[in-house]
């Protein structure tokens, strides 16, 4: 597959620079660009210090890292952030929307979500019909523990 180059700018030279890992993961380490404090049930946007210019026809998805909740107990709130190509200014700066489940701190440069980038879906057309004609699952939640 041919890489993409997306522009960024970062607006905290605290933070290491995005790096993509190949062979490793599609996914993309974000790191908070600021020290935080949240007691319990408190809500933030958490600066993650970037700015990015996605190509015409993507979006990025930001979601948590598998170990944010256990290592920050916070959750996003949004369960996963869909940032499109349009939002790509100066100051379109990404922030991760969490709440807080226990108090805790986020330092500067923690990894606290990750992202990476598809392509947008197409247009999509809705067929109606009576019957799919394909053997049923079970329903959802079918497949045991």
């Amino acid at each position: 597959m041919e890489p993409i180059t997306l522009k960024i700018k970062y607006h905290s030279d605290q933070i290491e620079k995005l790096t993509y890992i190949a062979g490793k993961s599609d996914w993309i380490d974000l790191r908070s660009a600021e020290d935080v404090e949240l007691k319990k049930g408190e809500f933030r946007l958490v600066s993650l210090g970037i700015s990015i210019q996605l190509p015409k026809g993507y979006e990025a998805v930001v979601v948590p890292r598998s170990s944010t909740y256990k290592n920050y107990g916070i959750i996003q709130t949004n369960s996963m952030g869909v940032i499109d190509e349009t939002y790509c200014g100066d100051n379109d700066l990404w922030k991760m929307p969490v709440l807080a489940v226990r108090d805790t701190r986020i330092s500067v440069n923690d990894r606290i979500c990750q992202f990476r980038i598809q392509k947008h879906q197409p247009q999509i057309i809705f067929e109606e019909t009576d019957r799919l004609n394909n053997p049923d699952r079970g329903g959802f939640g079918s497949t045991g523990r």
